[in-house]
């Protein structure tokens, strides 16, 4: 079995991936195991009952969504300006 990780400390790994930080850069800056944070991240979740995991999933994507509407958007624009140029 591992060692026992305070509620305190266990927050603090939590809040530092909610943030942004990587999973194995929290491990080691916590010494703490790669599992044992995905598991805590399975089992937290916030008042809607999705996990850090899902929201951290969605945020990607949503960025990658915005990111291809604005190839689009820049792309349509260009097309607008070479059928006003012809």
């Amino acid at each position: 079995m591992g060692k026992y990780i305070s509620k305190a400390a266990k927050d603090e790994v939590l809040a530092a991936v909610k943030a942004g930080m990587k999973v194995s850069d929290a491990a080691i800056q916590h010494k703490v195991g790669i599992k044992a944070i995905y598991r805590w991240l399975r089992e937290t979740a916030d008042g809607s009952g999705t996990s850090i995991l899902e929201m951290n999933k969605l945020r990607r994507k949503n960025a990658e969504l915005k990111e291809i509407i604005g190839l689009l958007t820049l792309e349509r624009e260009r097309s607008k300006k070479n059928q006003l140029r012809a």
